[in-house]
């Protein structure tokens, strides 16, 4: 008798994610520095493709390359995993960071996360949103409506610090100049990030360098973090932020409520999902890949949320097992 395939993912699924971003990693990482953004994105997304395959699951793109990036593989709609497991939502960003990786840059990694079918947020081609995540210990304090300073000292509140020992993670760019006026105006510190807020918006919930992550950052990276937060008790709120009146027009034509503040259970409302993610380059939250003569060294975390576990996996990696990878 056929054993039927189950229709959640379980536990066995979490060191299957992490053979995947590490691939990814390993891949790209071999264009660290090489100032070729592109070819470091290429080389972590074929190998990503390929190791996706042998993951029991049956899996749909639901955030991947996307349209933005006009990606051939990896692309929303695509089915991914061997077919034989559970029915699962799928959002992957082989690099989250392709310039900090083209150029050297710390806290770019490989990002993988799994949920159960259709429990991922669709943003409609939405591509930017508002976003903040803080810690478990303020999670049930802040709000997005309230104003800047309001949530900087309810968040030094809950961590039981002077507002001026607050660190806010905030990625630099120029549409961020009034934000970055408001939290040092308020009395608080701010650690600007480059690129790749996935690893700003889990070292923010974990408390690893910064208190809090404010501004306007990627829709897909919102709803990827999002698996992450649920596993650490923290809390990620966002608002869809149109970029035109076209992809507003598209946002209300879709029925999105772009006043609507969501929340971590609004952007993945399964309570069992995965996140994976392999360094690139050293970051708060995980070291990069070091190649050495005889052995390639990954540093990767992975996360459930129903059981609240967060795992910190360093593997060992033969070199002469990734010359596909490794050639360029």
């Amino acid at each position: 008798m056929t054993t039927p395939a189950p229709t959640a993912p379980d536990r066995n699924l979490a060191l299957e994610l992490v053979r995947v971003t590490e691939a990814a990693a390993i891949a790209g990482g071999r264009w660290v520095g090489a100032g070729d953004k592109n070819r470091a994105d290429g080389a972590a997304v074929d190998a990503m493709r390929s190791f996706m395959d042998t993951v029991r699951m049956n899996g749909t793109v639901v955030i991947g390359e996307g349209e933005k990036d006009e990606a051939p593989m990896l692309f929303n709609g695509e089915t991914v995993g061997d077919g034989t497991g559970p029915d699962v939502d799928v959002a992957v960003d082989p690099i989250d960071g392709t310039r900090l990786t083209a150029m050297g840059y710390n806290n770019a990694l490989a990002v993988f996360a799994v949920a159960e079918k259709g429990s991922m947020y669709d943003p409609s081609a939405v591509f930017y949103m508002e976003k903040m995540v803080v810690g478990p210990e303020a999670a049930e304090f802040v709000d997005l409506r309230l104003p800047v300073e309001q949530n900087i000292k309810l968040v030094a509140k809950a961590l039981d610090k002077p507002v001026h020992q607050v660190t806010v993670c905030v990625l630099e760019r120029a549409r961020h100049e009034s934000l970055v006026q408001e939290i040092r105006e308020a009395g608080a510190r701010v650690k600007f990030i480059m690129d790749g807020d996935v690893a700003g918006a889990i070292a923010a919930a974990r408390g690893a360098g910064v208190d809090m992550l404010l501004g306007t950052g990627g829709t897909p990276e919102g709803i990827i973090a999002a698996c992450a937060v649920k596993a650490t008790g923290g809390m990620i709120q966002g608002r869809l932020a149109p970029t035109d009146d076209a992809e507003k027009q598209k946002a209300l034509d879709a029925g999105h409520d772009l006043d609507r503040v969501l929340t971590t259970s609004d952007l993945v409302t399964s309570d069992n999902c995965y996140f994976a993610a392999t360094g690139i380059t050293d970051g708060d939250l995980l070291r990069g890949v070091r190649y050495q003569h005889h052995r390639i060294i990954t540093e990767s975390i992975v996360m459930r949320s129903t059981s609240g576990t967060v795992r910190l996996v360093e593997a060992e990696h033969q070199p002469d097992k990734w010359d596909r990878w490794l050639k360029g």
